[in-house]
């Protein structure tokens, strides 16, 4: 990014989560309908039927999926106990559709913001309805504030449950010596370049130097045969890790975000790399998109076309 694109993207990134403006947005019967129609190019919808009925297509496709309820942040323990039955529902459908796949979520979304006990109380309550069915949970990663957290939640849930997965952040400081303990780990590791803006003294911008670190700890995961899910829509970095080392082995695979560069996934794919497509869907979709559009500027001029543009209901028809 350029540095105006930087100051743009910090910018909407605090005005995302800024809740007097969020609320005014979402009782405006002009705005709401307006950014929706945008979020159609990033979220499957805001209903469990509307995703499962993309993940089914895409799968179709010969893509891997992961399916996630929008939220975070949940400060009230009733609210957290409601994410949490949603994604039990999540998971429940994924087995009644034989999709043995994954889903997706944030720990601060079924009660990290309340404590770590009741976080993982939630989460190894999914993990056993998951691991009956052979669907997988991959938690992310949040604030750096919370990263403590998360990993030691993670670490205490992977050792009874293989199939719950982590996701590392490149971008902090503190990643390359996380990555070297959570390698002793068996759930899948899923190597994001980080969203979310950190002081200078605990990330790297975005820059040359972040993207070597990416690179180095994508070559860690693989040397070790640990399994990876290599989660970044970089070309410079997709190039240089073809340039490299061609497809990947069985053991990893490239994910996507939903709507965001799904012609190259499709390449991927075709030179015979597993490839994973991310499903959001939800109601809170405002902070996500927001998040989207702040990561890759030119995501703002393909909002515009869809506000102003004729209306549509999926971009599934974008994966072949």
């Amino acid at each position: 990014m350029t540095k105006p694109e930087v100051q743009a993207a910090t910018a909407l990134k605090s005005i995302s989560r800024n809740e007097t403006i969020k609320s005014y947005i979402r009782q405006s019967n002009e705005l709401y309908p307006l950014l929706r129609k945008a979020a159609l190019r990033f979220v499957t919808g805001d209903t469990r039927e509307e995703a499962l009925k993309a993940a089914e297509w895409i799968k179709m496709k010969g893509y891997h999926v992961a399916v996630e309820c929008i939220g975070e942040n949940t400060s009230i323990e009733q609210e957290c106990l409601k994410a949490t039955e949603e994604f039990k529902s999540l998971i429940e459908a994924f087995g009644q559709h034989a999709l043995k796949e994954t889903v997706s979520l944030d720990l601060s979304h079924i009660g990290l913001s309340v404590s770590s006990d009741l976080a993982y109380a939630n989460l190894t309550e999914l993990a056993e309805i998951a691991q009956c069915s052979g669907v997988s949970i991959m938690t992310g990663m949040e604030e750096s504030s919370k990263t403590d957290a998360i990993l030691q939640i993670y670490k205490k849930a992977s050792e009874r449950f293989p199939s719950v997965g982590v996701t590392l952040q490149a971008h902090l400081h503190r990643s390359p010596a996380d990555l070297q303990e959570l390698l002793h780990y068996p759930g899948k590791i899923r190597l994001v370049k980080g969203a979310y803006g950190e002081p200078a003294e605990l990330a790297l911008p975005r820059s040359p130097e972040l993207n070597l670190r990416y690179l180095e700890m994508a070559a860690a995961l693989l040397e070790n045969e640990h399994p990876v899910s290599l989660a970044t829509h970089d070309e410079s970095l997709l190039q240089e890790w073809t340039l490299r080392y061609g497809q990947l082995p069985s053991h990893a695979e490239f994910e996507m975000l939903y709507g965001i560069r799904p012609e190259r996934l499709s390449e991927l794919r075709a030179e015979g790399s597993r490839c994973k497509v991310y499903l959001p869907y939800g109601e809170e979709w405002y902070l996500y998109v927001c998040h989207r559009i702040a990561e890759h500027p030119e995501n703002l001029y393909r909002a515009l076309v869809d506000i102003i543009g004729p209306s549509t209901s999926s971009r599934m028809n974008s994966y072949n």
